[in-house]
């Protein structure tokens, strides 16, 4: 089965700022949701290869080595073949002219172009919409062929002919030295037909140079000038690449169902916008200097603020849809067997539904963040937040189901309980820097009575660590974020102790698992690989805690594990393969965080 899945990591990403496809250095598109992320998807081959749905574009000759790569400071993507009879490349990109621009039209656009020998290509074209469980029509037109069904249009341009055949298309192509083909995929609106091909040639041209020039001058407000600039800068293209423009939502991931363990369960649908991701996302834009974006994403937030609604779960819920309303119910596509059989896969998640105290820390040590660095919050923002804090100051005392989501029932976390603290302290802060309206005498009786519960409750005196939760000791990957939450002074010695044990259970060389699911069961079979964001945590903990050299060595070699064009899932597996959904925001955010902080240790 392997030989019809490409490894996670042979692939790049394309994106025009409302949804994304994933390409493999096959040349296939394997993964395409439109109109949006979290739209039922057009090609799917990378959850069932037979049935879900691609678009193949590869020469018809032996291939002996294929590159891929991005046009530098852009997330244009070239993927190169090089062949018996030549060398031929694919430019793959979804086209984004202008910053909100309000006539965009989504189009992916794939251009190939002949190096030089002769080379003949195939290009295959199977739609399945809404993931491949709908029909769908295909109508040949003047300039290539319409595909049409659940509710959605596309049209295909392009001057290679081209034959019906199963619902798609098929055609075969010769380019000599310096001759190009162009295809040009188009989501319509209504019933906008498609152009000319005549002029296709020089509209792609121009499509490619503009899409390029936007990506190049919104890169260029970056302030980062540190050591690593290449993998900084290509996780702040993945970020905003991640960005839902026209509502300022950030999503985890543009992916769905990819296994944190092959053959395993473990398949989750990262479509959304979780509060403690887009959180740390929001904080690794405003470090690098892209206030923009922040200021977006603290409006969608400020809605969910407002909106948010009581009850067990509190005032906010763990994840949104790029709208702002709950997750969708999990849901299970019976009919796909799954990337190389990973069953089940799942749309839509049931954790949306749990509840997870961590998340108001982060929520709010955000908006201390973009008050302090950012435009600032009005005081109809404080006022909800307020309201947000007074629920949590009645609520923090009792089992959750934590930072990692788990399905074995709530528990009394001790990360959880420290980001209550982290949400009261910021507010105190905020209130005390702004002279807001702020009943600080109850808040800070609060914020040190949690602090005293985590010292004592959370505190294994034999082990010498703080515990994943109170009453037995179990290491927590999550915890070495305490000095930089500013829980403690990073050679505090009870953190210096906490590290070294999880540096005994959970360290492999420099890679970091989150925790031990035989010592912790989490409610769900099976492992799982190294969790890639505790990795970066790692070496931002090792940085604080004065260990500067041993920082640098595990960043390099964290390093190592990025894919060919520097992107990352969520888990580094056994063999070193990546694994989870890809690629993943959590994990850039963190390699952002720990290069700004080594740098600095290190005095830059």
């Amino acid at each position: 089965m392997s030989e019809r899945y490409p490894p996670i990591a042979e692939h790049g990403l394309i994106g025009d700022l409302r949804t994304a496809a994933v390409v493999g250095t096959d040349g296939r598109i394997d993964w395409f949701c439109a109109p949006r992320f979290d739209s039922p998807s057009v090609f799917g081959a990378l959850l069932d290869a037979d049935d879900g749905g691609h678009w193949g574009l590869h020469p018809v000759c032996e291939v002996t080595n294929r590159h891929q790569f991005y046009i530098p400071d852009s997330n244009i993507l070239i993927t190169r073949f090089l062949t018996e009879d030549g060398i031929v490349e694919v430019q793959d990109f979804m086209p984004v002219l202008r910053p909100r621009d309000p006539g965009h039209r989504q189009r992916l656009v794939r251009r190939v172009v002949n190096v030089r020998g002769r080379i003949r290509l195939a290009t295959d074209v199977r739609p399945r919409f809404d993931y491949a469980r709908a029909a769908h029509r295909t109508e040949s037109t003047d300039d290539g062929v319409l595909f049409e069904g659940a509710g959605l249009r596309l049209g295909l341009r392009t001057p290679v002919p081209l034959n019906a055949d199963d619902g798609g298309v098929t055609g075969e192509f010769e380019l000599g030295p310096g001759e190009t083909a162009l295809f040009v995929l188009e989501v319509l609106d209504g019933e906008a037909p498609a152009g000319p091909h005549g002029e296709l040639g020089d509209e792609v041209e121009e499509l490619f140079r503009a899409t390029a020039a936007f990506w190049r001058s919104w890169l260029g407000r970056s302030t980062y000038t540190g050591r690593w600039r290449e993998m900084v800068h290509r996780s702040a293209l993945l970020l905003k690449l991640l960005t839902h423009e026209p509502s300022g939502a950030i999503i985890a991931a543009p992916t769905c169902g990819l296994p944190e363990q092959v053959g395993g369960e473990r398949n989750w649908d990262y479509r959304h916008v979780w509060i403690r991701d887009a959180a740390f996302s929001l904080y690794a834009l405003l470090r690098l200097g892209f206030t923009t974006e922040a200021e977006d994403f603290f409006g969608w937030l400020t809605g969910r603020i407002e909106g948010g609604g009581d009850g067990d779960l509190g005032p906010l819920r763990v994840m949104y849809t790029i709208d702002g309303e709950p997750a969708r119910e999990e849901e299970v596509l019976g009919h796909w067997e799954g990337y190389r059989g990973s069953a089940p896969v799942r749309i839509g998640n049931a954790a949306g539904t749990q509840l997870q105290l961590d998340i108001y820390g982060e929520l709010i040590d955000s908006v201390y963040l973009f008050d302090k660095h950012g435009a600032g919050i009005s005081y109809e923002a404080w006022r909800d937040l307020t309201r947000v804090l007074d629920w949590l100051l009645d609520h923090w005392d009792q089992p959750d189901q934590g930072i990692w989501e788990t399905r074995a029932g709530r528990q009394d976390h001790t990360f959880s309980r420290l980001m209550c603290w982290v949400a009261i302290e910021r507010m105190v802060r905020v209130a005390r820097r702004r002279g807001l309206p702020a009943d600080l005498a109850r808040w800070t009786s609060v914020r040190d009575e949690i602090h005293e519960q985590i010292q004592t409750r959370g505190w294994s005196a034999s082990d010498e660590s703080f515990s994943r939760q109170y009453g037995e000791f179990v290491p927590d990957a999550s915890l070495l974020l305490m000095p930089l939450v500013k829980f403690c002074v990073p050679t505090d010695p009870r953190f210096t102790s906490t590290l070294r044990a999880i540096e005994r259970t959970l360290v492999v060389d420099s890679l970091v698992f989150r925790y031990d699911p035989e010592q912790a069961p989490d409610g769900v079979d099976g492992d799982e690989g190294t969790f890639s964001i505790c990795s970066f945590w790692y070496v931002e903990a090792l940085a604080r805690s004065g260990r500067v050299e041993e920082a640098r060595l595990a960043l390099e070699k964290v390093f190592t594990y990025a894919n060919h064009v520097g992107l990352y899932a969520e888990q580094i597996g056994l063999t070193g393969d990546q694994l989870g959904n890809f690629p993943q925001a959590f994990t850039h955010l963190s390699l952002i965080s720990s290069a700004i902080n080594l740098d600095r240790a290190l005095g830059g």
